[in-house]
């Protein structure tokens, strides 16, 4: 118990100093679908890609689009598929963008029936052997995430794509080629690193089924 309890309180310290965006930056919903014409053929025109290798968009937080669309197009993420789709893009054009996928609500997804034991442990207990925090504590219970944070909602979010992202991180712990956009504190890459193959397949699938 003292070793969650330590892992949630931690988790809490990440929620509050995890992500950081221009608070100055207000997104206008209508300016930005016009901006996305060219993203519906990846993420589909209201945000919810079709293809499990893209992520749906709809209904994420602002907080947390901004960020990612300002690190693909600064490289400070690297994503192939959206080489060179963002260049040019000024700070408001890319809240605007955040402004207009955050207004839209996002399809449902399931949770595979083999993984729901072992993705629902991981998502709501964490691993405390291995000090991976449970999901719930950032991801909030429902997957809804924590959108004034800047913690990414995962309710419905594709599994595939979540799992991705996941082995990137892992990956980034002790490669830089991975994925490293998670700050300082490394919170994305520390909870992935103690995961097994299996167990991201879980977790992922299990938060994609999250309502």
């Amino acid at each position: 118990m003292k070793k969650v309890a330590i892992l949630f309180g931690l988790a809490l310290g990440w929620a509050q100093t995890g992500f950081t965006a221009d608070a100055s930056l207000v997104g206008d919903a209508a300016a930005g679908k016009a901006q996305t014409v060219a993203c519906a053929a990846c993420h589909g025109p209201d945000g919810n890609s079709a293809v499990p290798t893209f992520p749906k968009l709809a209904g994420q937080g602002e907080k947390y689009l901004i960020k990612q669309l300002k690190d693909i197009r600064d490289g400070k993420r690297p994503v192939p598929t959206m080489a060179g789709q963002l260049d040019g893009k000024s700070n408001q054009e890319l809240a605007d963008i955040a402004a207009y996928y955050a207004s839209q609500t996002r399809t449902g997804g399931q949770t595979d029936p083999a993984l729901l034991a072992l993705g629902e442990s991981v998502y709501r207990s964490g691993i405390p052997d291995r000090k991976v925090a449970a999901c719930t504590s950032c991801h909030s219970p429902t997957g809804s995430g924590n959108a004034p944070a800047g913690f990414p909602s995962l309710a419905g979010q594709h599994a595939e794509y979540i799992a991705a992202q996941l082995t990137a991180y892992r990956k980034g712990y002790e490669d830089d080629s991975g994925r490293t956009n998670d700050g300082d504190i490394r919170i994305m890459r520390m909870n992935a690193f103690g995961l097994s193959d299996r167990e991201i397949q879980a977790v992922s699938s299990y938060a994609a089924g999250l309502h």
